[in-house]
């Protein structure tokens, strides 16, 4: 039985090497929720485990079935899958509304599902050595609290820095924009302000905490859409420490890992013949997406950058996602338009990239080493952005402001201001280098071979 928290303290740095040794065979269940920024980092956790010799389980929708057991992982269902949630465009124009879109996700998508969801996740785990677990997964934290008391592990991740609401370092939340004018008013301000936001959430989770008390848990303040979601032994932040240094107020036993990627979906490293052709026809292309939550509530982001790029002379290549709406009708020869490409193999061929923010696409194009234009649509999206713009390699324009002449005048600004490119040419063997599989898969390991030895002990 786990006595005390592991001896695992704040870490911001990456490591490369591998590990020194093969832990013991264990096995771990990997759960999470939302689109493919949130399940490309479980894929690739799932397959840098594997490769170490454990058993691995990802639990997620449904939907992603196909996905994870292409890659020859073990896969779970856990409710609610996104069929379950309605036509998907409306539900996710719902989602990515700035004000209302984070209440309606907890309060309508996951809330109902919490039974359902705690059931699935629970016979996932029979026989688990370590629980995964992923901030939106509302009823994991229920599943880890209980089996944790029975010798199971348990580590949270946190997807992006959002995820840690520092009064240290402030967000930039996306229904109050305007408060990143107020960061000078220092950590109390901000601690006043989370209290407020936790009053807020606090009437969204009553349900969580009512289950709690059918489940035996003893009763608790804390809130599973912010302080909740982390676990006291072991939170992994699957990010870079270039986009958000430790804070003293993130959860203890936090490790910066660098960010994990995966993004191939069990395809072979090529790309499509036709999008190949179309990189090799020309200069570099500006590369517009908006990856695969925000392009279902794309609204006119594709028929905007059409023009923009048209504006500036430049060639263009649109990924649509699978909403036919999506694409243009008519399309010039220098502009081409897919549904999906890996933006491994794309993003690096690009001029620039412009894109909503999404950790899992941000973090693709740090690592390609190019510029970027962000436009937010939601959650942790404006705040991913601000840390862009931060770092000196991108610029950021409101979603309402995404008309085709702004567009091309920040786009210009982007392309001929080369502090933008040499800066994110820097930075991108720095994420490069990085390697958030390996070095989170340590701590896991080393997690679980302490509890061992405090078990034996």
């Amino acid at each position: 039985m786990i006595k005390t928290a592991a001896p695992i303290q704040k870490e911001n740095m990456t490591d490369t090497t591998p590990p020194r040794r093969q832990s013991a065979s264990r096995r771990f269940v990997l759960t999470t929720f939302g689109s493919f920024g949130d399940l490309h980092p479980y894929i690739a956790l799932a397959l840098e485990l594997r490769a170490r010799g454990h058993e691995v389980v990802l639990a997620t929708h449904e939907i992603y079935r196909p996905i994870i057991e292409a890659e020859g992982i073990d896969f779970h269902t856990v409710r609610p899958d996104v069929l379950d949630f309605g036509e998907e465009a409306e539900f996710m124009k719902r989602v990515m509304d700035l004000r209302t879109g984070p209440k309606y996700l907890i309060c309508e998508l996951a809330m109902p599902y919490l039974r359902a969801s705690y059931a699935d996740l629970s016979a996932a785990c029979e026989g688990a050595d370590m629980f995964v677990t992923h901030p939106l997964a509302i009823a994991a934290p229920l599943v880890a609290e209980q089996r944790r008391a029975q010798g199971m592990a348990w580590a949270s991740i946190a997807i992006a820095p959002l995820s840690f609401m520092s009064a240290y370092d402030p967000s930039l939340l996306a229904p109050a924009p305007w408060l990143r004018h107020l960061h000078g008013l220092g950590p109390g301000f901000y601690r006043m302000l989370l209290q407020m936001m936790k009053r807020t959430t606090d009437p969204w989770v009553k349900p969580w905490h009512q289950f709690r008390k059918e489940l035996g848990l003893p009763p608790t303040t804390a809130n599973p859409v912010l302080d909740g979601q982390f676990s006291p032994d072991l939170t992994l932040a699957l990010f870079s420490p270039l986009l958000a240094a430790s804070q003293p107020d993130w959860p203890p036993h936090t490790v910066v890992t660098g960010f994990p990627f995966y993004d191939r979906h069990g395809a072979e490293d090529s790309l499509d013949p036709a999008l190949e052709a179309f990189l090799n026809a020309g200069e570099p292309p500006i590369v517009f997406t908006l990856g695969s939550a925000a392009v279902m509530a794309a609204g006119d982001f594709y028929t905007q950058s059409v023009v923009a790029a048209q504006k500036l002379g430049r060639r263009a290549l649109l990924l649509v996602g699978r909403d036919p709406a999506n694409r243009p009708l008519r399309l010039p020869p220098d502009i081409a338009a897919f549904e999906y490409a890996p933006y491994s193999q794309v993003f690096p061929r690009a001029a620039a990239i412009v894109h909503q923010g999404g950790i899992g696409t941000t973090a693709q194009a740090l690592r390609a080493g190019r510029p970027a234009l962000i436009v937010p649509f939601a959650f942790d999206q404006p705040d991913n952005a601000m840390r862009i713009v931060r770092m000196g390699v991108g610029r950021t324009l409101p979603r309402r402001l995404y008309i085709a002449d702004r567009v091309a005048e920040e786009l210009r600004a982007l392309l001929e201001d080369t502090r933008y490119s040499n800066q994110a040419a820097a930075i991108g063997p720095q994420i490069q280098a990085e390697n958030g599989a390996s070095r989170a898969s340590d701590a896991m390991e080393a997690l679980l071979d302490w509890t061992s030895n405090v078990t034996v002990g």
